[in-house]
């Protein structure tokens, strides 16, 4: 196999191409940069990035969408026999990582809720800065806080639960979970997921200052050599088996929680938090039957009289008076002060352990998840090996990672108020218990490149640059430094919208005094 080399030149390199590399790249971009976004992975559909959901055969089929994604998961760690046994609450041996051009928003389950402002939200930016980030990172993602707050099930399961915890303050109780999708209005009864192709808008059409490069692997930075600066890129073309010497003004790596320390210290770039501070969500899952007693009201209650008389006019033989093509609940318990969990009640992604039961009927069936929260401690971390190589050739990841007592107590008692939840509703799916999961489909990795003011608790400042490198910034997951139990992809494209709009600040500063000069 013969390789050649050819020299590329550039403003901005970003090597990931999911939701946080496209919200640089659309920045960046409209802020007048030339852009080049590399991913290692293949374009898996038409326009670059496109949830795979979008397609009809995957809209009400779970278990089908869920056999195609599987193919899209790749081990970060080769599994082997270990002496320490496997937490029964939390383990990170089964993580996985998607290559591929969209990254995880392929297959995303687009739930963009915005961190609780105390207990969650990085005080590294300030209060009103953060709202005016989530308003701009909602719009860009398209978030709907009331996607299917239209549906029967979605309806009784929200009545049920807000029943039920009558205590809770309204900011704080059951309500329309946000989504990072929009109902079609050519067929209302399909839902548009957002993917990357949405978040990039105008560039996936063509624009003479982006180019996305699928297949293409950034295997190594390259500083100057005092170290100020990053001096190139090495970037294997994978299709025409070559590899590329990208200069450029400015580097963005954005490739996840995992891969971006490793492609650090595979570049040697290894400052003292890198990996360190690490946080999963531990994960309490059950499905539940909806009790008949809450099925028997749908019939009589007026807000469903037309939708429920069609369907038995179409079916008068089904006993269900729910149609078919009815959406799935998507109900949201936020997290709050005394309540360090974030709850969803919906329809998602089988596990791997679910027993099937095709015998049930599907609108009766709903998945309660709840995530945890963790405390960030320096030495739940990921490593890299100096020898054992993944399939791209990088150093192998593998995981320390424990929950501390306090962190231990908080999941037991999410799980008993998963269990509160889950009666209020009906009883448990045989075989669908309530039971904590192993992280692999949420993977909510995150403070392995954490943000912060001080070099030695942190890998980048609140620029989101890494300290000491002037050209080289940071996006996603792993940036973000606190405990959190909310799913963090908001956070993180808001974080990136900020990061972003400082390079274009920096770079024009930077230009104007060069032509000054």
């Amino acid at each position: 196999m013969s390789w050649s080399c050819q020299r590329v030149e550039l403003d901005v390199l970003i090597v990931g191409s999911g939701p946080v590399g496209a919200t640089f790249a659309r920045t960046l971009v409209e802020g007048g940069r030339k852009v080049m976004m590399v991913d290692a992975g293949p374009q898996l559909s038409s326009r670059p990035g496109e949830h795979l959901k979008n397609h009809l055969a995957y809209q009400h089929s779970h278990k089908r969408f869920g056999a195609l994604i599987r193919g899209h998961l790749h081990p970060l760690t080769r599994r082997t026999r270990s002496a320490k046994p496997i937490d029964p609450l939390i383990s990170l041996d089964a993580g996985v990582a998607t290559y591929a051009v969209g990254g995880m928003a392929t297959h995303w389950t687009g739930v963009t809720p915005r961190h609780h402002p105390t207990m969650e939200r990085s005080d590294a930016i300030a209060a009103d800065e953060w709202e005016t980030l989530y308003r701009e990172a909602e719009a860009l993602l398209r978030t709907d806080t009331d996607l299917t707050g239209d549906a029967i099930a979605h309806q009784i399961v929200l009545d049920a639960l807000a029943a039920e915890y009558r205590e809770l303050p309204a900011p704080y109780g059951p309500r329309h979970l946000p989504m990072a999708a929009q109902r079609r209005a050519d067929t209302p009864g399909l839902v548009r997921w957002t993917g990357v192709d949405t978040i990039l808008g105008p560039l996936v059409d063509g624009h003479e200052g982006f180019t996305l490069r699928e297949q293409h692997h950034c295997a190594r930075l390259v500083p100057t050599a005092d170290g100020s600066r990053i001096a190139y890129a090495e970037v294997v073309d994978h299709i025409h088996w070559r590899t590329l010497r990208v200069e450029a003004e400015t580097y963005v790596i954005a490739c996840g929680a995992v891969l971006t320390p490793q492609l650090l210290y595979a570049s040697g770039i290894r400052p003292p938090a890198l990996g360190r501070y690490l946080t999963e969500q531990p994960v309490a899952f059950c499905q539940v039957l909806l009790r008949d007693a809450l099925i028997d009201q749908v019939a009589a209650d007026p807000r469903f009289a037309d939708r429920v008389a069609a369907h038995r006019t179409a079916h008068p033989s089904d006993p269900v008076p729910i149609p078919r093509d009815d959406l799935d609940p998507n109900v949201w318990i936020p997290v709050s002060d005394d309540r360090p969990w974030h709850c969803q009640i919906h329809r998602d992604l089988p596990y791997d352990d679910m027993v099937p039961n095709p015998e049930i009927d599907d609108r009766l069936v709903v998945d309660l998840r709840w995530f945890g929260l963790v405390d960030p401690r320096p030495e739940n971390r990921v490593l890299f090996s100096d020898t054992d190589r993944d399939v791209y050739g990088m150093p192998e990841p593998r995981f320390e990672f424990s929950l501390s007592e306090q962190d231990r107590t908080r999941q037991h008692r999410m799980m008993a108020d998963l269990r509160r939840a889950a009666a209020a509703l009906g009883p448990f799916l045989p075989g669908s218990e309530p039971r904590f999961v192993l992280p692999t489909l949420p993977l909510h990795i995150a403070g392995t490149a954490r943000m912060g003011t001080d070099p030695d608790t942190s890998v980048v400042d609140t620029g989101s640059k890494v300290w000491g490198i002037s050209n080289l910034y940071l996006g996603g997951n792993g940036l973000i430094p606190t405990a959190t139990a909310s799913n963090p992809t908001l956070t993180s494209v808001a974080m990136a919208l900020r990061a972003a709009r400082g390079i274009c600040r920096h770079q024009t500063s930077t230009l104007s005094r060069k032509a000054h000069v």
